[in-house]
């Protein structure tokens, strides 16, 4: 029987010059013209790329689908086996009732429900199982209205993020005609229940406006509230805890500017503070004063500010929290009479709960080496009553209940795993790796009790390092099915991320990206140096911005990995940034530089981009995952680099790109299918570590 031969994409010559220098890009043909309608009409695609991609998709099914079927289902089953399929959240209450979501046996999406607040029956709003029908469907929330009556649910059934915000009349669980559509997907009420303000996209698919729908009325004369003229900024809208703003907020990467309406008459917006470029706030509200967490003189891990609602602007603003390098503050929260702030010092979570009348504080933290920590609100603001959430990678999560006035603090729900799960069979380690500028880069693992340090345990090493977000060192039923075949699993917490404050974001975005890369290298290496791996035996994983690391780190060191795993890889950098009609780009130019204009920023980008740094040497086995309708990272960028990766790599190892044709960004939208794309990651894992089952 002889082995399939891959795909070949066609060359086709297309060059383009910037800066005096000229590059030739053949797989640009991959960049359907139409693909603002391809977003929202997958059938739209160019036949001819079509044929690519599932030429592609036969490859892989030929050569790893087919071949590992049994292993794929044997991990889903398990995965599966861990999950507690008929599940529900914790309610939480608001006025007369008590909302909840809940999940049931064999369905893949949920249930929107309620009960009456001192208990009773319980009464189903929504159940996206019957909205969904066979096709996808993103569900992005309800939110009921001020007066209970009426349910607002939105969806997007593409994959394109485009939502059609649906009105559900909760005495006759009908829906109305009066449909919202073509949304961004976020949405607020009025208090008085009779409009609706929601984010409006332009035709390159950026968030840029705030509409506001009268019910009843139609959607063509909704009235314009705000639009922004910048297309390097998103606007998105909100409402704060009291009830008395509903909010815009205009930002990029590293700027903002908030907007207030009376949340009861409406009216024209009013400016809190004037964007100023690199200058971040974000406001909540209580008593007529509002809190704002910014980094405004100065601030780099941010502080809290108090000033008057009436006169908001920023040289009215007095120091609430003062700002404590290396204490992180990454969330403020308000009730009537407490304050809480979630905080990161030395890569771990706390939460600070401030008394706003006597000024007491108490602080909530955990005794494990590394966990994770969330804090939430509810829908009420007059309480003295917040949830915090809990879990670290060898304990399932845990949902508390804190009475800020008793300080009791009641443990709702623990996160069951039917199949089994002792915590006493697993360990966790916070690790410390040396970069190349003696920076030390946290590594969090979970393993096994008992695992050897001889070199020979299979790694699989995860990592993102990109706008500032963390990686939680958080409860996953799924990393169980490595760990309990003799793997290590690690999260590399590299520069770009704010593990450990601002300045570890700073470091790793921009001028400074590359350390993003070599401190992901730096942790691979005192892995093996310590005893847990070898070279050969690493397989890395990392999506999005995380998959341009996976495409970075296998141009830069490919001798270390066994396998590389890239779901919707942002690879194609350069071109993307060149390229201001792509819904991102823009925004994103502070992140990254904008190659347009910066003859500095282009260099530096075409340096480390995974695309253009493609060049002929042996490769480890690589799996690229698209999305066809993903608006973020668009399918074309990995199509594009295993086409180019095809063309120029010497070696065998294997190479897949399977795209999902009728998906975005998130994959497959309901909870059991994503089971089987993280399956399939899996079992391309254990392969390449050189396992069988």
């Amino acid at each position: 029987m002889t082995k399939a031969k891959p795909p070949v994409a066609k060359r086709i010559a297309h060059s383009h010059s910037r800066h005096g220098i000229t590059r030739e890009d053949f797989y640009a043909w991959l960049r359907a013209d139409n693909w603002q309608e391809v977003m929202q009409k997958p059938e739209m695609l160019d036949p001819e790329i079509r044929a690519y991609l599932d030429a592609e998709n036969d490859y892989y099914e030929a050569q790893f689908g087919q071949k590992t079927a049994d292993l794929q289902d044997k991990i889903y089953k398990e995965i599966r086996g861990r999950i507690k399929e008929d599940d529900s959240g914790v309610p939480l209450p608001d006025g007369p009732f008590a909302y909840n979501s809940r999940m049931l046996e064999g369905k893949q999406y949920p249930q929107i429900v309620r009960t009456p607040r001192a208990g009773g029956t319980e009464e189903v709003l929504l159940d996206c199982n019957v909205e969904a029908g066979e096709a996808y469907f993103g569900f992005a929330g309800a939110s009921h209205d001020p007066s209970h009556k009426i349910l607002a649910w939105a969806a997007d059934r593409a994959g394109s993020e485009y939502y059609d915000i649906v009105l559900r009349d909760l005495d006759t669980g009908k829906d109305s005609d009066d449909v919202i559509r073509q949304t961004a997907g976020s949405y607020v009420w009025s208090n008085d229940s009779r409009s609706i303000y929601y984010t409006e996209y332009d035709d390159n698919h950026r968030p840029f406006r705030i509409r506001r729908h009268d019910l009843g009325s139609e959607q063509e004369a909704d009235p314009i509230i705000y639009e922004e003229s910048d297309p390097g900024f998103f606007v998105g809208v909100g409402k704060t805890l009291s009830g008395r703003f509903i909010i815009i907020d205009a930002h990029d990467h590293q700027t903002s500017e908030v907007y207030l309406i009376d949340a009861d008459i409406g009216g024209e917006p009013r400016l809190v503070a004037p964007r100023v470029t690199d200058r971040e706030y974000e406001i909540d509200e209580r008593d007529g004063v509002l809190y704002i967490r910014t980094n405004a003189d100065g601030a780099e891990d941010y502080k809290i500010v108090t000033v008057s609602a009436d006169t908001p602007s920023a040289e009215h603003w007095v120091d609430f929290v003062p700002h404590r390098e290396g204490v992180l503050i990454l969330d403020v929260a308000l009730l009537k009479n407490h304050m809480l702030r979630l905080e990161r010092e030395d890569g771990l979570p706390r939460i600070v709960a401030r008394d706003l009348r006597s000024g007491k504080e108490e602080v909530v933290r955990f005794a494990e080496e590394a966990y994770s920590l969330g804090m939430s609100t509810g829908y009420e603001f007059d309480t003295s009553v917040f949830r915090l959430t809990y879990s670290s990678p060898t304990t399932p999560s845990q949902v508390f209940d804190v009475d800020l006035e008793t300080g009791q603090r009641t443990l709702l729900k623990t996160q069951e795993v039917p199949s089994g799960h002792d915590p006493a069979d697993y360990e966790t380690r916070r690790l410390f790796a040396t970069a190349a500028d003696g920076e030390q880069v946290p590594v969090t693992l979970l393993y096994r009790k008992g695992v050897k340090l001889d070199g020979a345990n299979p790694t699989l090493l995860y990592g993102y390092g990109a706008y500032g977000m963390s990686m939680p060192a958080s409860f996953s039923v799924s990393v169980l099915s490595l760990v309990d075949r003799g793997f290590v699993y690690a999260i590399a917490h590299i520069r770009g991320g704010m593990e450990k404050g601002y300045r570890w974001y700073k470091n790793g975005r921009r001028d400074h990206k590359v350390n993003t890369f070599t401190d992901f290298i730096a942790a691979a290496e005192m892995l093996i140096e310590q005893g847990y791996t070898a070279k050969g035996l690493i397989v890395t994983q990392g999506g999005s911005a995380g998959g341009m690391l996976m495409g970075a780190i296998a141009n830069m060191r490919p001798d270390l990995w066994g396998g590389i795993i890239a779901q919707v890889p942002f690879v194609d950098v350069l071109n993307t940034m060149l390229d201001n009609s792509l819904p991102l780009t823009p925004p994103e130019w502070p992140e990254w530089g904008n190659p347009i204009t910066s003859a500095e920023d282009y260099a530096r980008i075409a340096a480390y981009a995974p695309y253009e740094a493609v060049s002929a040497q042996a490769y480890p086995p690589i799996f690229a995952l698209a999305g066809l309708t993903d608006p973020r990272v668009t399918y074309w960028e990995p199509a594009k680099w295993v086409a180019r990766l095809r063309a120029t790599k010497t070696g065998d190892a294997p190479l897949y790109l399977k795209t999902n044709m009728s998906a975005g960004h998130g994959g497959a939208s309901g909870r059991f299918d994503r089971l089987k794309e993280t399956a399939q990651c899996y079992a391309f894992a254990i392969r390449s570590a050189g396992l069988d089952t």
